[in-house]
């Protein structure tokens, strides 16, 4: 028996999903989720084979529930799905360790059997997802520039971005400048919207 969590803040899609899933002789879904910090907690207290993540969900998203699996060494295999995949957001997915990619208007038989995939250790893009991927350009941003829009909000200073990036004042502006060059971005703002539009952060 293959134990899911499924984590989506949209209630009706997210319990339709589960019942369709489980009348699946081998797949059960151990407990539903509205967010990705309930996701956290109950993968920490299930211990699932598989976790299926909405992309988009209000606090924390499936890319911040992936990336603290990623740092905590999680087992689980995620699984994520999304209503408008961005080519960004489906690079940093699999770059923090999704092994499944798929549109949430996939029938429920795809998604068991993309769960089915998934547990076995193989991975499973959406096609059409896969090919815009392909066709994007490159990120133009350096590391260090997509660590500092990482930061910015309505909150930050420069200062205070550098405190946490072990930087200077003057260089975290320096990378915000360019970064906002590159971006063709009017603001600091602007530039990190773009970048998490993009899914490059």
């Amino acid at each position: 028996m293959i134990t899911l969590v499924l984590a989506d803040d949209e209630r009706l899609t997210r319990q339709a999903v589960a019942a369709l899933l489980g009348l699946e002789p081998d797949l059960t879904v151990v407990e539903d989720v509205a967010d990705g910090v309930a996701a956290l907690r109950a993968i920490a207290e299930h211990r699932p084979d598989v976790v299926v993540l909405d992309v988009e969900m209000p606090g924390m998203d499936g890319l911040a529930v992936l990336a603290r699996l990623a740092e905590e060494g999680s087992p689980a295999r995620c699984v994520m799905v999304t209503r408008h995949a961005r080519p960004g957001v489906l690079r940093r997915a699999l770059s923090l360790g999704a092994k499944g990619f798929l549109a949430k208007t996939a029938p429920a038989s795809l998604l068991a059997e993309v769960i089915r995939r998934v547990h076995a250790g193989l991975r499973y893009v959406d096609p059409d997802f896969a090919a815009e991927a392909l066709a994007e350009p490159d990120c133009p941003l350096t590391e260090r520039e997509l660590a500092v829009l990482r930061l910015v909000d309505d909150t930050t200073t420069a200062a205070t971005i550098a405190a946490e990036l072990h930087l200077s004042a003057g260089t975290v502006r320096n990378y915000i400048s360019s970064a906002m060059a590159k971006l063709s971005a009017r603001s600091r703002s602007e530039a990190a919207r773009t970048a998490r539009d993009q899914g490059w952060i």
